[in-house]
């Protein structure tokens, strides 16, 4: 049984967070073959999402922005059953009896999974009311239970009621004419007693909380919200004319919501996805959450309907859903809010004129790093896209898409160049997971303008983030490339931070055109020149660079930055470095299963891990030496170091080669080791510690300043 989750203060003003798993007493070649020398990955998420909640209490955090980041740990946690929960559940129930490398079994890890959440949701509620609710109020934003308002209040919700919220409502009755309902994944729902004064009986209905009215109710003063669920439970007398309303809970249900393709079986991938996103939603329940007053014989009823065990129920003491508070982060009050960023166009790309760069021309003369969200992604990756659609000298564009946005303009500049008689092929991935339905509509958009979809691939996720574009100049055909980490996705841009490479590299060109002729076509293990491919290169090509600098002992460095560190050989060949006696520094946003610092096996391995305003996205590979004497290696873009990354998924790491683009990225890469303000770090009993240093570095004001310094130099 594991210890207690932990939140507790440091001496230096930070604090600790997760549970404390000490290594048993074992020589350092015993840990090295036993599973405790990993970090259980279900844990580690958990972990991941203490440190996005922690920010909902950090004091240089704006009000609403830790309102935001409450609401962020309920999203985050809601997709964590509806996958990571839902597939131990259905290991359980096949009565699986595999192991995971840490040596846990599915029903154990469920075991643990809820003793965690048990303390982490205390946790979250008492933030919100004992915290965000009373400074709210302070702020003049008062929550309010509508058992709280006054008369004149109540009359003006009874308006709000008759007019916006009663006619979109459905009240379904339970009886022998009735089955129960099905309650949809992640729906707000109340669960109302109803006495029919005529005959006595007492009968159950379900209320639906429309889920397209906020989430709570503004009053005209702008300074109260009332939750929308009390709204209309105040209000059961108009939905259940003649009878009696009784006890009400409000109570939400997540289902499996993991799309299982029977690919073997299927002859055509978009409508094998169509399907499955129709058996989505009557996926198996895997939690229900409901008020915790509600009584034994709602209780009752809704565990049977659902089919759900006592561990799968969660009583909530406040609002259930606590990632309504987006809603509150929408109110228009600035002053508590982050400081708005607008990103910088990178020097490089900037017009000297009211006419844009010739990018084309910019590439010809040398690499662009772009760097999001300090430098802006409509003047460099849209813009790029745009003029390929636009110039009559480009003969085709080839690109991948795994999530955008409706308001993106790459959609609209391959239409426009398909509708020019461009060659324009679009590789979409109808697997990406919760936006299959939006992919899908891009897919058939583009098919109707005469772009060339491909729907990915059996077996395998299209992950690159890869741009082609082949132009016809006065000295033959040139290949341009845009290679990143992140989405071409606008709006994420400006959240999430990721570096990309602009490029007219001839050997990077034939690299993407074997790479895109591969995904469009046939092809067996097409040769790369520069390019790490997955599943056939990124593997291999990182574990010989780790192997190399390891060979170098104390002479060698590794740093590395990406999202989640689970793939056990890829760790034990980090171990096998450090026991070589190479400094490692490892920055993980999210999951880390290595444990560092442990005598004789990672003591030289320091992890830490960067959560605030920006979502640390980027995946930089930094290695010393790279076998050579050829000087450093970086490596930038779309995979993890996780198995579905290097195994399961098409993926692309590109090498940065010019000096002053490495020096870029060293310069992410030591402002990121050098935070004390965001950062925490992993420790050998596996407890994360966010430590306050003297020197207040926070990694994305430093990059938003050093982005202002460059085009101020510029």
């Amino acid at each position: 049984m594991s210890a207690p989750f932990e939140v507790s203060a440091t001496a230096d003003g930070g604090s600790t967070i997760g549970v404390r798993r000490s290594v048993e007493e074992l020589t350092a070649d015993e840990l090295a073959s036993s599973p405790q020398r990993f970090l259980n990955r279900e844990l580690s998420w958990l972990d991941f999402n203490a440190r996005v909640l922690a920010l909902a209490v950090n004091p240089d955090v704006p009000l609403l922005e830790r309102a935001k980041f409450v609401a962020i740990f309920s999203q985050n946690l809601d997709e964590f059953f509806q996958v990571r929960v839902a597939g131990l559940k259905d290991q359980v129930a096949a009565g699986l009896p595999k192991k995971t490398v840490d040596g846990r079994t599915a029903a154990q890890q469920l075991s643990e999974i809820r003793e965690r959440l048990d303390d982490l949701l205390g946790y979250a509620n008492s933030i919100f009311f004992d915290r965000l609710v009373p400074e709210l109020a302070d702020a003049g934003l008062v929550y309010s239970g509508y058992d709280e308002l006054d008369d004149d209040d109540r009359k003006y919700l009874d308006e709000v009621f008759t007019d916006r919220i009663f006619p979109v409502l459905t009240p379904l009755a339970v009886d022998p004419g009735h089955p129960f309902p099905y309650i949809s994944d992640l729906s707000l729902n109340l669960a109302v007693v109803v006495l029919d004064p005529v005959g006595g009986e007492r009968r159950f209905a379900r209320v639906k909380v429309p889920n397209l009215l906020p989430r709570f109710v503004v009053m005209p003063d702008g300074e109260r919200f009332v939750p929308l669920e009390q709204v209309i439970a105040a209000h059961l007398r108009v939905l259940f004319p003649g009878m009696e309303p009784g006890d009400h809970f409000a109570f939400r249900v997540t289902r499996n919501a993991d799309l299982t393709l029977e690919e073997e079986e299927a002859d055509d991938l978009l409508e094998a996805v169509e399907i499955e996103l129709r058996r989505r939603r009557f996926g198996r329940a895997v939690r229900l959450e409901v008020a915790e007053d509600v009584s034994p014989e709602i209780l009752e009823l809704l565990q049977r309907e659902l089919d759900l065990d006592d561990a799968d129920i969660y009583l909530c003491p406040g609002p259930v859903d606590l990632s309504g508070l987006w809603a509150i982060r929408g109110l228009d009050r600035p002053d508590l809010e982050d400081p708005p960023w607008t990103p910088i166009t990178q020097p490089r790309l900037r017009p000297l004129s009211d006419e844009p760069v010739d990018l084309f021309a910019v590439l010809r003369d040398g690499d662009v790093l772009v760097h999001h969200p300090y430098e802006s992604f409509s003047t460099s990756v849209e813009e790029f896209i745009r003029q390929a659609s636009a110039d009559p000298r480009v003969l085709a564009i080839k690109l991948t898409l795994y999530r955008t946005s409706s308001d993106t303009s790459i959609i609209k500049s391959l239409v426009r160049a398909a509708e020019r008689g461009k060659q324009v092929a679009a590789l979409v991935e109808l697997k990406a997971r919760f936006d299959e339905k939006q992919n899908i509509g891009w897919a058939r958009q583009l098919e109707k303008a005469g772009v060339h979809v491909v729907y990915g691939l059996m077996g395998l996720k299209i992950h690159t983030k890869t741009t082609l574009v082949v132009r016809e100049e006065d000295d033959g055909i040139r290949r341009y490339c845009h290679v990143g980490t992140g989405n071409y996705n606008p709006k994420t841009a400006g959240l999430y931070e990721d570096l990309g490479l602009l490029t007219a590299d001839p050997l990077i060109g034939s690299d993407l055109t074997q790479l895109f002729n591969l995904l469009t076509g046939f092809a067996r293990e097409p040769g790369f020149g520069k390019l790490l491919v997955s599943p056939t290169t990124v593997r291999p090509g990182i574990t010989s660079l780790i192997e190399a600098e390891a060979a170098r002992g104390p002479e060698g460095r590794i740093v590395l930055k990406m999202n989640s560190l689970v793939d056990a050989k890829i760790i034990d060949a980090l171990y096998a470095a450090s026991q070589a006696g190479t400094p490692i520094d490892l920055i993980v946003r999210g999951i880390c299963c290595l444990r560092p610092g442990v005598p004789g096996l990672s003591e030289n391995i320091r992890v830490r891990s960067i959560v605030g305003r920006y979502l640390e996205h980027s995946r930089v590979y930094h290695f010393a030496h790279g076998g050579d004497d050829d000087g450093p290696v970086f490596y930038i873009g779309s995979a993890d170091l996780m198995p579905r990354n290097l195994d399961r998924r098409v993926e692309a790491l590109v090498p940065i080669d010019e000096p002053a683009l490495q020096a870029r990225l060293v310069e992410v890469l030591d402002v990121n080791l050098a935070d004390d303000s965001l950062a925490w770090s992993l420790g050998p009993d596996s407890t994360w510690h966010h430590h306050r240093g003297p020197d207040g570095v926070e990694t994305h004001r430093r990059l938003q300043q050093l982005a202002l310094e460059r085009r101020s130099a510029d």
